[in-house]
């Protein structure tokens, strides 16, 4: 297994923050992993709405099914499956005034032969995730006050 946490802060509301990460299309601007994520399920997003994400990781394309496992206040969870591995995005926001701190986990539980990448893995997500809290905050940052 792989995990990485990162906490930081936003210049940002926690209701632009939550309304803008629940659409996991939106990780195309934020993670700087992803190439391209789009809704699969129809209708609004809600617990159970499904993404077809595709990552580039150390040169690999590698497609993902995430699903949107928990919607609760100051809480989103999503869960990404292959045949290879599962990835579990969960992120968690406390108010501080006028900006919004985020709490970001990533784990990846790794399947069969995969698991023997699991050490190169985790220095990549490591690097990955310093790179991901840059880019969320400048997206976040970028949006409109609410």
């Amino acid at each position: 297994m792989t995990y990485v946490e990162r906490t930081f802060t936003v210049q940002q509301q926690i209701g632009t923050v939550v309304d803008y990460l629940r659409d996991f299309a939106e990780a195309e601007s934020w993670d700087p992993g992803t190439v391209s994520c789009r809704q699969e399920s129809p209708g609004p997003i809600e617990v159970g709405t499904t993404w077809h994400n595709v990552s580039r990781i150390r040169g690999r394309e590698t497609e993902l099914t995430y699903r949107l496992d928990r919607a609760e206040p100051g809480r989103l969870t999503f869960v990404g499956t292959n045949k290879t591995a599962t990835s579990t995005d969960d992120l968690t926001f406390t108010q501080l005034g006028d900006a919004t701190s985020i709490t970001y986990q990533a784990t990846v539980r790794f399947n069969g032969l995969a698991k023997l990448a699991e050490p190169i893995m985790k220095r990549e997500f490591e690097k990955l995730a310093e790179q991901t809290v840059r880019r969320m905050t400048e997206t976040l940052e970028a949006l409109p006050r609410g």
